[in-house]
């Protein structure tokens, strides 16, 4: 079946800005590659990906630019993310969560691009590809991209100034050493099987600091959103954690609708009832692990669980280590 991959204008207008800058013949460079003209007004349009490509290649050699994907990679912020990205990252109890859902929507930003994590003793790889590409020369413009947004969502973890330990390319590509400077405690690999960064284990069960985890980008008509239900959810199941949790049907009874609306409202967001239970769980087991002495049992029946296995294996899912782990890392 035929297919054009498509990405997001919004990452190609860095490469644009560079070039009118300096001067360059932008506009007919754009359109002998047949892209869309006035791209700074169409950031949230999709352009055919191939051609995008050989448009940076073939600016960067006639205009003698060195690590142009570096350069445009400093013009892009977290904000140029899909909104829809954004927000499921917000509602993200962790790293690891956030990075599960970051995986899950990277065909959203670009339609052929895909995103993995690989485990490891210490770390984990966030991995992507873009298929069907490995073939163009300086495919490395893009990875760099890729790279970079995988390490702005873990700075809304662990702070503006964290960076990967490893960067890797699946160009045959290596930073020059001016560009390598201004990652000084980055290693760089080249002719990888993918473009990946490195995140040490220890980061995966950070919590976003953002206070605006159930923020509602838009109005509904129809009455409150899911972003409405989840946020009053999160400030009313703390009191049932140590007694009986409500089932789903409680709930929509609580909130006046059935329970079949109630899940459509949660699910048009892409949040289930259970969903949320489990980061409220979570919330209350990290700050008792966190700020107090208790015993591990304890802490599992504290935040609802009656098996405390079951409780050890939710938590490790959400934060990829171990309650004990957990511990042993916040002290």
């Amino acid at each position: 079946m035929a297919n054009i991959p498509l990405t997001r204008s919004q990452f190609l207008l860095p490469f644009v800005g560079i070039l009118e800058e300096i001067g360059a013949p932008t506009s007919s460079l754009m359109e002998k590659f047949r892209l869309p003209p006035s791209m700074d007004t169409k950031s949230d349009l999709y352009v055919p990906l191939l051609p995008a490509i050989r448009f940076i290649n073939t600016a960067q050699n006639s205009q003698d630019i060195e690590d142009f994907g570096f350069l445009a990679s400093q013009r892009l912020h977290y904000s140029h993310l899909r909104e829809k990205t954004r927000t499921l990252i917000a509602q993200s109890p962790t790293l690891l969560v956030a990075l599960r859902h970051a995986c899950n929507e990277a065909s959203r930003e670009d339609t052929v691009l895909s995103m993995w994590i690989e485990y490891d003793n210490e770390h984990v790889r966030v991995c992507s590809r873009l298929a069907g590409t490995s073939k163009l020369p300086h495919v490395e413009h893009a990875q760099w991209l890729q790279n970079i947004f995988s390490v702005y969502i873990v700075r809304q973890f662990a702070g503006p100034n964290w960076a990967p330990p490893v960067m890797a390319f699946e160009a045959r590509y290596t930073p020059s050493i001016a560009t390598q400077s201004s990652w000084p405690n980055v290693r760089f690999l080249a002719g990888q099987l993918a473009s990946w960064i490195t995140i040490p284990n220890s980061c995966l069960s950070l919590s976003n600091p953002s206070t605006e985890l159930f923020s509602q980008p838009h109005a509904h008509e129809d009455g409150h959103s899911g972003y409405d239900i989840a946020a009053i959810l999160k400030l009313m199941l703390p009191s049932y954690l140590d007694g009986r949790v409500p089932t789903l049907a409680d709930v929509a009874e609580m909130a006046g609708v059935s329970a079949r609306t109630f899940q459509r409202k949660l699910a048009n967001v892409d949040l289930a009832y259970s969903d949320i239970l489990d980061i409220v769980r979570f919330e209350r087991s990290s700050s008792l692990l966190r700020d107090t002495d208790i015993k591990i049992i304890d802490v599992s029946f504290a935040s609802g669980y009656s098996d405390p296995a079951h409780f050890s294996r939710a938590f490790r899912r959400i934060s990829g280590v171990t309650p004990r782990q957990f511990r042993e890392q916040s002290r």
